[in-house]
């Protein structure tokens, strides 16, 4: 067992089982074991690979739509670029690189990055040189002002709460100890959950649903700072409208392990819902989009235009690897369609690019819990 994996055996045997979303905080961030916290996890080297990584289009795509924003909202001067959970950096320097072509934006844009790791911020420093970066642990000490915020992979880590249905009452699922002394999990006796007694409709005996605590409050704070100054907030993750099933897993050397295995050496993560998000939005009164495919959204934005011209000064293996980073990116049997998107913006300006507007006809529109 990990140092971190002892720890927290030790707290569980004097104070009793934790909740899922507190296991997941500290395996991720405790300040001397965290996952985040003591290496860098991206790359062929690491433990997984975001698609900002994957090309330098994927950046280039989300930086050309804030700039179509921009400029429909009236070009605001300055505005805030901010990114949480930047991972190196590489998004915000190839949206920074892409906003660079639009006359007065880059000269506009106040750089912000939302990271808790203290290893990581050295590596975005680096990668972000010539940039004056401003680092936050949190969005609410955000200065004023309108936003323009890209999240890639963000509200996946966020730590989940998991609860399996008994009848009309539910059990949540906690981290305890085994037989031999090591984690395991268990549940709690059968209880109400208030948040849950709407999705009594449409589950059934022992199905799992996830809730993401710190999920709708950052989104609402985001939302409520574009309602107010304008701005676009676009959130890319995997994950589905409405959550249904256990979709909490680990990740380590680009492969499944258990996630109770070795706490802090793996990283945690599970799928997104969207709607609890897009009802948090429109409660501090911002619009949101309907939810859009990736691969749609880098379609429209005219990702194939650019693979092409790319692909105009590449022979051999440099070519087919660029092939293949489109189609990873974009291919439904791939990131297309696993991964999903969503647009915040202010109610009275245009729809972002590349996006549809929710309509409450539309099956994956309609809100839900």
């Amino acid at each position: 067992m990990t140092p971190l994996g002892e720890i927290l055996a030790r707290r569980i045997a004097a104070e009793g089982p934790m909740r899922l979303d507190h296991f997941m905080a500290e395996c991720l961030l405790n300040p001397a074991h965290g996952y985040y916290a003591t290496r860098d996890p991206f790359g062929t080297a690491g433990d997984f690979i975001t698609a900002p990584e994957i090309s330098q289009m994927f950046g280039e795509m989300l930086g050309l739509a804030l700039a179509q924003v921009w400029i429909d909202q009236g070009r605001p001067a300055p505005f805030l670029l901010v990114e949480p959970g930047p991972g190196r950096g590489t998004l915000m320097a190839d949206m920074l690189r892409a906003i660079g072509s639009v006359p007065g934006m880059a000269a506009a844009a106040q750089v912000h990055l939302i990271e808790a790791s203290a290893t990581l911020r050295e590596i975005q420093a680096a990668r972000l040189a010539g940039h004056p970066v401003t680092w936050h642990e949190s969005a609410a000490s955000l200065p004023e002002g309108p936003v323009f915020l890209v999240a890639n992979e963000f509200l996946d880590a966020l730590p989940i709460r998991q609860f399996e249905r008994r009848g009309p009452a539910w059990c949540e699922r906690q981290v305890g100890l085994g037989p031999a002394g090591g984690l395991a999990f268990g549940l709690t006796p059968p209880m109400e959950v208030a948040a849950l007694g709407p999705r009594l409709a449409d589950t059934r005996e022992g199905d799992v649903v996830e809730l993401c605590p710190a999920a709708p409050p950052f989104v609402a704070e985001i939302a409520a700072r574009i309602a107010a100054h304008g701005g676009v907030a676009i959130f890319l993750d995997y994950g589905h409208w409405q959550s249904l099933g256990d979709t909490f897993q680990a990740l380590r050397g680009h492969a499944p392990v258990d996630p109770l295995a070795e706490p802090g050496a793996a990283d945690l993560t599970a799928h997104v819902a969207f709607a609890p998000l897009a009802r948090a939005a429109r409660a501090v009164g911002a619009e949101v989009s309907a939810m859009t495919a990736q691969g749609v959204l880098l379609e429209r934005l005219g990702i194939t235009a650019r693979a092409q011209s790319l692909a105009r000064g590449l022979t051999g293996a440099a070519l087919e690897a660029h092939i293949a980073a489109h189609r990873r990116l974009t291919h439904p049997a791939e990131m297309g369609q696993l991964f999903q998107t969503l647009a915040i913006f202010p109610r009275t300006a245009p729809l972002p690019p590349g996006f549809d507007a929710a309509s409450s006809s539309r099956p994956s529109d309609v809100d839900h819990a």
